[in-house]
């Protein structure tokens, strides 16, 4: 059930960045995704049978596609290409404290009442959303903007650059390419340290992959409104180069030593890495496809290649790890990421506009 929701979430990446991009009410089609989350979530509670979750999954799946991407067009349509950078950093912010509390309350909620009433909590909470969602308002989107379109202020249909140019779009491609191989090394780090925290007996294992879990979002909350200003100033590249290279550095601390209390430190560089390519994925994607009308659809892109590059890391590192043991794993996954970092250095420009008149 969960592999046929992630696939789904895949295969909805390209076609909701498509839609995303005809539409025009994006905020109605939040309002379909997140209704579909909540009958997802009461079809569990209220029949958990193989084919009706299995139903309500897909459901929950297919979102992925368009729910995440539509929170970054409708910031886009707002504030426009030059004042992205805070918003993003702002809205990654209030994510990240969004997951934190939801899981506390989540997790209190099990714990004291049921497991069916966790799903009745994610339906209770789409009302509020909605109330949230009221408050933005249709006008105040900007139809041509969120898309990133050329001439966006002309009431018409904006003009949309070819597809073909779009897979021809050197930087897009590039940025795809190391997102990718960010996914294949990065996804399968905390899996891979939870098992091996379990085979040496920690008892405090599951307590110890809370923190993991936890504490790096933390650290996104607090970092992610400085990392969308230091973008604006100091440009894209340099912070997604420390970002990638975090993500190799923690690859290698994990290779050399597992040890409870130091690997907790060695996750808080997850935390640096997570704000900073949370907020400048969406960036650089608007910066690549400014004026061509396809902002979402390459959402879409960079979304399916990330995609595959998790859905693969899992097997791949897991079978690496069965073969070769845990420092050959995590140095084969610093050597993904280095790889991602050195095609980012050399190969993907620096996509910042320029200040000048």
């Amino acid at each position: 059930v969960l592999s046929a929701s992630g696939l789904a979430g895949l295969l909805s990446q390209l076609p909701g960045g498509e839609l995303l991009d005809t539409i025009r009410s994006k905020r109605a089609l939040i309002v379909v995704g997140v209704t579909m989350v909540a009958i997802s979530a009461i079809i569990i509670t209220v029949q958990p049978s193989f084919p009706l979750v299995f139903t309500g999954m897909m459901l929950q799946g297919i979102t992925g596609g368009f729910l995440g991407p539509a929170i970054a067009a409708i910031s886009l349509g707002l504030v426009g290409h030059a004042a992205l950078p805070e918003r993003l950093g702002r809205n990654q912010r209030f994510a990240s404290a969004g997951g934190l509390v939801a899981a506390a309350v989540i997790g209190l909620i099990g714990y004291f009442l049921s497991y069916q009433a966790i799903f009745l909590t994610v339906a209770a909470l789409i009302p509020p959303l909605f109330v949230a969602l009221a408050r933005i308002r249709a006008d105040d989107i900007h139809f041509g903007r969120a898309c990133g379109a050329p001439h966006h202020h002309m009431s018409s249909q904006p003009a949309r650059a070819s597809l073909r140019s779009l897979w021809k779009s050197s930087g897009l491609l590039t940025f795809a390419t190391c997102l990718f191989l960010f996914q294949l090394a990065n996804a399968s780090i905390l899996p891979l340290v939870a098992e091996a925290l379990v085979y040496q007996e920690e008892r405090r294992s599951s307590l110890i992959v809370s923190a993991m879990i936890i504490l790096p979002q933390i650290i996104v909350a607090l970092m992610a409104p400085w990392v969308g200003q230091w973008a604006k100033s100091w440009g894209r590249r340099p912070l997604l180069l420390i970002g990638f290279g975090a993500l190799s550095i923690r690859a290698l601390l994990f290779a050399s030593v597992i040890n409870p209390p130091l690997v907790v430190g060695f996750q808080l560089l997850d935390g640096v890495t997570g704000a900073v390519v949370g907020v400048l994925t969406p960036l650089v994607i608007a910066d690549v496809t400014s004026g061509t009308g396809r902002f979402n659809l390459a959402q879409g892109i960079i979304g399916t290649a990330s995609g595959i590059g998790a859905s693969l890391s899992t097997t791949l590192f897991g079978l690496v790890a069965v073969s070769f043991g845990r420092t050959a794993v995590f140095l084969s996954i610093a050597s993904v990421a280095l790889l991602a970092a050195l095609i980012l250095w050399f190969l993907m420009p620096e996509t910042r506009p320029s200040t000048k008149q």
